[in-house]
């Protein structure tokens, strides 16, 4: 997968979100955005994952451009601000609902990908029952399940512990040499430093690739 970002602005009422932003992303490779909270990253990711349009620019993906030739990029998955789920069915059946829409991901493989982010897909918790760590990991469980071409996630270490972090720091690692195109956005710069092939810095909508 191939995805060019080009002279990207994008306006909200009279606030600059991003600001002529331009980038290249490649298969097999692992991109940090780095930046505080309001720089833009989840902007960014939003952009990437074709939730929001540029109202200037162009954002194509292997020659298709998103919002024309198709609306979300065909192989996604998408770790936003903190998942939310059904809060009256177990993480099992929250992922087995969601998998329902694409039907890409057998029964075994959201077992899977709940066992590798940490959690017991037989726990008969409720959602609402979850710590925050849990619900992170649910999150996390339910980008990997359908072994997308494209993994944009969002602060994807929040509320872990320790071990937890370096769980989610192998998984990433192991999505990459699988051949995944993964953008990572942290305001975490040593998280960046493990993780990422490249790293940019993004401030006031502003995107720059910060060297070595």
């Amino acid at each position: 997968m191939d995805i060019q970002i080009d002279r990207v602005t994008k306006w909200i009422r009279d606030a600059l979100i991003l600001d002529n932003v331009s980038l290249e992303l490649h298969s097999g490779k692992v991109y940090g955005l780095q930046g505080p909270n309001g720089s833009g990253k989840t902007m960014l990711l939003r952009l990437l994952a074709g939730l929001i349009l540029p109202t200037s620019g162009a954002v194509t993906i292997d020659g298709k451009r998103l919002g024309k030739d198709m609306d979300f990029p065909p192989s996604l998955g998408l770790l936003l601000e903190g998942p939310a789920f059904l809060p009256e069915y177990t993480g099992l059946k929250n992922l087995e609902l969601l998998a329902d829409i694409r039907r890409t991901a057998s029964r075994e493989d959201i077992r899977q990908a709940i066992r590798e982010a940490g959690l017991d897909p037989d726990d008969k918790r409720k959602y609402r029952k979850y710590s925050l760590g849990m619900k992170q990991r649910l999150g996390i469980a339910s980008v990997l399940m359908e072994k997308p071409d494209l993994l944009l996630l969002d602060e994807p270490t929040n509320a872990l512990d320790d071990a937890g972090m370096e769980q989610i720091l192998q998984l990433i690692f192991r999505e990459r040499d699988r051949g995944a195109l993964i953008v990572l956005a942290s305001h975490d710069a040593g998280l960046l430093s493990k993780t990422a092939d490249e790293v940019y810095a993004v401030y006031e909508g502003r995107v720059r690739r910060k060297e070595p």
